[in-house]
């Protein structure tokens, strides 16, 4: 379903657009396109809003959307399902509040889907009633268009959501009457072609280009505040003011009162905010934050994100993962790092079973040293990329135990998506929960967490192997729990030990750049002015990095959306010690 913002909408209506009205008054004269053009496609899901569980005939009606469903009772657990697989509800009852999970329906786009959490509160109706927020579906493209001497048309496609700019490779555009060609070489090949074939309508000047099999159509962005920029098209001066306190658990302080420099800080913001909008490689910085001896001193964000706004933390949630494993242990699940795989998952091993994947314990899927036959930057039988895009075996976690093995376990780390997500099928087994509940009950709830979304598998687990939905502060989180050993408001969620051990340089992982692997945790060394300062993080495809250095007490948070293209590592190898660092006393 095509989708055109009301914002496109007014301006397409208005006198403003010099395009629509040469289109209108002067039909033969010949329209230029030079200029911004966006357009947004929206897939949905279309059930959100108000869930109320209401006391009908001794059970309970779930009411939503306009539905209206029985909702089956067992005890304390509660769950309906809607009609056509539009969505699903699962919770428990505990004293006046429902604390469940909204598995949301897939689009027509995409086969995704996440969990949400809802907290569902007993009102004064004696009704149970919460706000369902499903992640939305859509696809924003952006074509800023420009003209040369010779009166070619220079572009590119600009995609916040999954950066498929960097795949597509427009470079430039033609305008043959109202026919539309976007040129350019695709990634991965070597000669030039026309790679979308559109219309232009002479009535609206509206651009109607097929991308990827859907039709975009483009109208020119006129807005000051378009998102396509940092901080709109002519932004203010930047000045600093410290982040608002909200009940989220982060207390908040300022950059002065936290021994840091607030005029270096300024202006590397600044930097941020005047960086050149010239190509699809550019830097997409979405949000910057800083936290110091545990209050968070800067909160910014960037292109049209805000605090509300879940980002996609790609592989950064492995890290999550990591957490969920250990506050798991220190709530007493029988957990441990030598707990066998295969006798895990399966109950019992096969007398054939490779004796290699005998020994496959959960410590090797964390380290990612299992000897799977995987690698995720190629194409062999365990990458994520083939998992994921089979259709033959659609539980994932059978696909990962089938996977050959090419070495011994613990023998060398090859980066593998499949491991983690593996390690959190063992943890569900073993402690007969789903990951979204238990993620919900030992991490979200005790840290104040209640705008996220799950990414599952095909047949409904979370996948520990990435993608969830996280906002900036709650990431954030994340690395101050392990700065604090452990600890959020005084509550040991996971164990000093489990911090230690996660957050340990045990394997290198990149001999180019020095950053080494612990326990689904990133770390590195920075050099700064001969002083060597260790951090971890967790780290994400596009730039999503929550970097913790302890001898400085500081976290470092970005997101940003530079997927699958290397400028993504500029903020943790330039602008971490370049431009943050020396700003710290």
């Amino acid at each position: 379903m095509k989708f055109v913002s009301p914002l496109m909408v007014a301006l397409l209506l208005s006198s403003g657009t010099a395009e629509a009205q040469s289109s209108t008054s002067q039909p033969t004269s010949s329209p230029d396109l030079t200029g911004l053009w966006v357009a947004e496609v929206r897939n949905g899901p279309d059930i959100r809003g108000t869930l109320i569980l209401i006391p009908r005939g001794g059970g309970l009606t779930a009411d939503i959307a306009g539905f209206t469903v029985a909702v089956k009772q067992q005890g304390k657990a509660l769950s309906f399902d809607l009609p056509d697989g539009k969505g699903s509800f699962r919770g428990i009852r505990s004293g006046r509040t429902i604390d469940g999970q909204w598995i949301q329906a897939t689009t027509m786009s995409s086969a995704t889907r996440y969990a949400a959490p809802v907290a569902l509160r007993l009102d004064e109706r004696g009704n149970w009633r919460g706000q369902v927020v499903p992640d939305d579906d859509h696809m924003t493209y952006y074509l800023p268009v420009s003209r040369g001497a010779d009166g070619r048309y220079s572009t590119y496609l600009r995609n916040p959501e999954r950066n498929q700019g960097v795949f597509i490779g427009v470079s430039s555009a033609e305008l043959d009457g109202d026919v539309v060609r976007l040129i350019g070489t695709r990634r991965g090949q070597k000669k030039e072609e026309v790679i979308a074939t559109g219309r232009r309508d002479p009535e609206t000047g509206i651009l109607s280009i097929p991308i990827q099999g859907t039709t975009f159509d483009f109208a020119p962005d006129t807005t000051v505040s378009s998102p396509f920029y940092p901080r709109g098209k002519t932004p203010e001066r930047y000045h600093y003011s410290p982040p608002v306190q909200l009940d989220d658990g982060w207390p908040v302080s300022t950059l002065e009162k936290e021994g840091i420099d607030r005029a270096a800080i300024e202006r590397f913001v600044q930097k941020l905010i005047d960086m050149p909008q010239d190509g699809v490689s550019t830097s997409q910085v979405h949000s910057l934050l800083i936290a110091r001896h545990g209050k968070l001193v800067l909160e910014e964000y960037f292109h049209g994100y805000d605090r509300d706004t879940p980002h996609d933390l790609r592989s950064a949630s492995k890290s999550w993962t990591n957490a969920l494993i250990g506050a798991a242990m220190q709530s007493g699940v029988p957990i441990r790092l030598d707990t066998p795989v295969y006798q895990t998952m399966l109950g019992s091993v096969p007398a054939d079973l490779d004796p290699r994947k005998k020994s496959m314990t959960l410590e090797h899927l964390i380290s990612m040293t299992a000897g799977f036959d995987c690698d995720d930057s190629g194409d062999r039988p365990g990458d994520e990329d083939v998992m994921q895009q089979q259709s033959e075996e659609p539980n994932w976690y059978r696909y990962a135990l089938n996977v050959p093995m090419a070495w011994n376990s613990g023998d060398k780390i090859v980066y593998c998506s499949m491991k983690p997500n593996l390690a959190g099928g063992m943890l569900e087994k073993i402690a007969r929960e789903p990951q979204p509940e238990m993620f919900y009950r030992l991490l979200a709830k005790p840290m104040h967490m209640s705008n996220y979304h799950l990414f599952l598998q095909p047949t409904g687990e979370a996948y520990g192997g990435g993608g969830h939905r996280f906002t900036s502060r709650d990431f954030s989180k994340l690395t101050q729990l392990y700065m604090n050993n452990g600890k959020w408001e005084g509550r040991q969620i996971v164990s000093p030990e489990w911090v230690r051990k996660s957050t340990a340089p045990l394997r290198v992982l990149s001999p180019t750049s020095g950053q080494t692997y612990g326990y689904l945790w990133n770390s590195v060394t920075y050099d700064l002015n001969g002083r060597k300062l260790f951090a971890y993080f967790p780290g994400g495809n596009g730039g999503q990095v929550a970097m913790g250095i302890p001898d400085l007490d500081l976290v470092i948070t970005f997101t940003g959306g530079n997927y699958a293209d290397a400028v993504l590592f500029r903020s943790q190898r330039e602008f971490v010690p370049k431009d943050i660092l020396p700003a710290v006393h």
